[in-house]
């Protein structure tokens, strides 16, 4: 390895990657699982990564390691939760609100119809779908995100859209 592998391991120059990186890495950690406290966990993990992997890691693609990072973080966490979901569903549910019941069974019926049609799409769909819709990202600035053509993102977005109006009404 060459000096400048090693500078990632300065302290000095980690701090100053990590300033610079950190609000970006947690808006995309953000818009992966859409809650702030996961997308910090997520974030802080993959700094912890970084830290402890920095002679192995060339600084010029430190921050390209940070964001695959902080997505292979998101999907372990989504198996996890998708383990943790079939076991709740064992669970009975139970009714603390002051909703009436049919309120609260429209509310479970496009829950679910949301959860599975949400399922259904790619992760790439459902990266490009929460990007520009909850976050309000334009094509292009998704597609230099993600390091893709805006052409890949049209057509992500195309996929997502035609699975969630096939499988959910009034969208």
């Amino acid at each position: 390895m060459n000096q400048i592998d090693n500078k990632l391991c300065e302290e000095t120059f980690f701090n100053n990657f990590y300033l610079e990186h950190v609000q970006p890495a947690i808006n995309f950690a953000y818009y992966k699982c859409g809650d702030k406290d996961n997308a910090l966990d997520l974030v802080q993990d993959a700094f912890s990564k970084i830290w402890e992997n920095c002679a192995k890691i060339d600084f010029t693609k430190a921050k390209t390691y940070l964001f695959t990072t902080v997505n292979n973080l998101f999907l372990n966490k989504v198996k996890h939760n998708k383990v943790v979901m079939e076991y709740a569903k064992a669970a009975p549910y139970i009714d603390r609100t002051n909703e009436s019941p049919e309120y609260i069974l429209e509310e479970e019926e496009f829950k679910k119809k949301l959860q599975n049609a949400m399922s259904l799409l790619s992760d790439a769909q459902r990266e490009v779908f929460l990007l520009n819709r909850i976050e309000g990202k334009k094509y292009r600035e998704i597609a230099d995100l993600l390091n893709v053509s805006q052409k890949a993102i049209e057509k992500r977005m195309s996929g997502a859209l035609k699975i969630l109006r096939d499988h959910i009404e009034n969208i």
